[in-house]
């Protein structure tokens, strides 16, 4: 099902008052911060918009795919999954390698067509993840070993490659100890609408709004401006270059120098 746009019409918050923002309309490729203290009510948003909401729940929101109440089957059916969710704890319960877990999720998808599709696939994904993960990953490797930023990389490039989910919800990405933006920007390459749960700075601006929550409502909708864009990338910068000073402590290597760290261009001084 191809999904030019996510809608969310405003419900209430905990104290039963009307949300204050009209319809919230988000478009295929663009990614969208959920930012709020403690108990604001961010979980509880992805919740409506995994559900596809349509009143029903405590919120009263209703979820709009493509402009229209989302079809019944959207919401049935197990082989129809438009929504992927990615939780603060990616942990596998499942005894098998990377490559098997891979393989079953490419046939379950009916992705498999011939072996060597198949193989190219599984090759891509974890080429993928290990370019924003600082440990790598084998297709031998036991998914019960994995680290939890091995983990979270292999499901990012997994949702990428072989999902067909449109829309992603992420939750608190940032404690993943992996390269966020690029991974980020590897689901955003796919077209994928993107809705993230984050409390850290470098994330909240690097998306195109972000939508802030109080008292379990949506208080308000903030458009992301140009120098918001810039400190972010200076963020990550910097995010980058702690996790390749960790490999190399990791790997027992004498740190000796630090990369000189300037300003972004048009900071306020």
């Amino acid at each position: 099902m191809k999904i030019k746009n996510i809608s969310i019409l405003p419900g209430y918050n905990k104290k039963k008052e009307k949300e204050s923002c009209k319809k919230i309309e988000i478009l295929e490729g663009q990614k969208i911060g959920i930012v709020g203290h403690t108990g604001s009510g961010k979980s509880q948003l992805l919740y409506d918009i995994e559900k596809l909401a349509y009143g029903e729940t405590k919120t009263k929101r209703k979820i709009l795919i493509n402009g229209k109440k989302p079809d019944k089957n959207l919401k049935t059916d197990p082989t129809i999954k438009i929504i992927g969710y990615l939780t603060q704890h990616m942990n596998f319960m499942t005894d098998t390698t990377v490559y098997d877990f891979l393989k079953t999720h490419i046939i379950t998808r009916g992705k498999h067509n011939t072996k060597e599709e198949t193989e190219k696939i599984i090759e891509k994904v974890i080429i993928e993840a290990n370019k924003i993960t600082g440990e790598k990953i084998k297709k031998e490797t036991n998914l019960l070993i994995l680290s939890g930023g091995q983990s979270r990389a292999l499901m990012i490039a997994d949702l990428a490659y072989i999902s067909e989910s449109p829309i992603i919800l992420i939750d608190e990405i940032e404690n993943a100890g992996i390269k966020i933006k690029q991974a980020l920007n590897l689901l955003i390459k796919k077209g994928k609408i993107i809705f993230l749960v984050t409390h850290d700075p470098l994330l909240a601006l690097d998306t195109d709004k972000r939508i802030v929550m109080k008292n379990g409502g949506i208080s308000k909708l903030i458009p992301t401006s140009i120098k918001e864009k810039g400190i972010a990338n200076y963020l990550s910068w910097i995010n980058d270059y702690m996790l390749d000073i960790r490999e190399e402590i990791r790997e027992g290597k004498k740190i000796n120098e630090l990369k000189l760290i300037c300003t972004t261009i048009g900071a306020e001084k």
